[in-house]
């Protein structure tokens, strides 16, 4: 009897037809999703990854490099080059070239490389920059000007006390605080739980004054301006829409801005200053690690430097032998 199964051929190498092969430039859409998708990288990062790598297949097919196998060390190398010739901040350099590592990444993952071009790329050492904080005197007068103006029971002021506490009170990024459902806070636990970066949830602890704000928001003022549509989201807009992104930024500046001498911070420096006043009062490292949600511990690291460098101001300022 004849066996109707052809026997197998040598294998095929799937670089080897580099007519077949796809471009740099239609990876993009594909280097996309797999940001999103595989990697499960937020909307920030992925816009950002992929508008450095856009740059750095224009630059590669100016220097006539269009398919994949052919992107090396030394194209990678001259765009990041041009870029440093350009005035690139390091921090920017520092991103970029770990948006080329992600793309070569992806390229040696799908089998549409045989060798990885960025993994001898030195990544640039950003500049750790300081951030501004509030002082302690700051956000106690930010927090009860909040509260007198949400005395009148006004669906607006309530939701602001209630974000401006919430950020101040756990130190979450302003992605997680809008993704916040109404299930998500735990009144029993006094603690609010949070998907981050990388889709990992954790669960973040808040004092009685953020959850007594809360508890305001959710018994007198989300009921005013929720609608058929709100679904389940705890901090709504006006129309009864989820709050987004940019609705927050401008409320904190708004109301910081009331401040006599306060930086003008957004959400993010309120995060900062969080972790920065925990330290100070004797939080250790791994703890305000755990409550931020960093992947590691350098990352919380500069908030010791932060609170090194405002005990060395005031040590020079006050010591008479400084």
């Amino acid at each position: 009897m004849t066996s109707s199964i052809a026997p197998a051929g040598p294998a095929v190498d799937p670089l080897a037809d580099a007519e077949a092969a796809p471009s740099l430039l239609s990876l993009l859409g594909p280097f996309e999703r797999a940001l999103r998708v595989e990697r499960g990288l937020s909307d920030r990062t992925v816009t950002a990854y992929v508008s450095d790598v856009s740059g750095l297949v224009e630059h590669a097919d100016r220097l006539g490099v269009t398919m994949p196998a052919e992107l090396d060390l030394a194209v990678l190398r001259s765009w990041l080059a041009l870029q440093s010739t350009r005035g690139k901040a390091r921090t920017t350099l520092a991103r970029r070239t770990s948006a080329a590592r992600a793309f070569t990444g992806y390229l040696v993952s799908h089998g549409l490389a045989s060798v990885d071009a960025a993994a001898r790329l030195a990544r640039p050492k950003a500049h750790r920059t300081l951030p501004d904080v509030l002082r302690h005197d700051q956000v106690n007068r930010l927090l009860d000007a909040s509260t007198e103006r949400a005395t009148d029971g006004e669906p607006g002021p309530l939701r602001d006390l209630a974000v401006l506490e919430l950020l101040y009170a756990t130190g979450i990024r302003v992605g997680e605080l809008v993704g916040l459902d109404v299930d998500d806070v735990d009144h029993e636990r006094q603690a609010v739980r949070v998907l981050g970066k990388g889709a990992k949830e954790r669960t973040v602890p808040m004092g009685a004054p953020a959850r007594r704000s809360l508890d305001d928001w959710l018994k007198r003022g989300r009921p005013r301006w929720a609608r058929p549509g709100s679904g389940p989201a705890l901090f709504l807009g006006a129309r009864g829409g989820r709050l987004d992104q940019r609705a927050v930024r401008t409320l904190v500046h708004q109301h910081l801005a009331e401040i006599p001498d306060a930086a003008d911070l957004g959400p993010h420096g309120l995060r900062h200053t969080a972790a920065t006043h925990l330290l100070e009062g004797g939080a250790d490292l791994r703890s305000v690690q755990e409550l931020l949600g960093h992947a590691t511990l350098a990352t919380t690291q500069i908030y010791t430097h932060v609170s090194v460098d405002r005990l060395k101001r005031a040590y020079d300022q006050a010591h008479p032998r400084a």
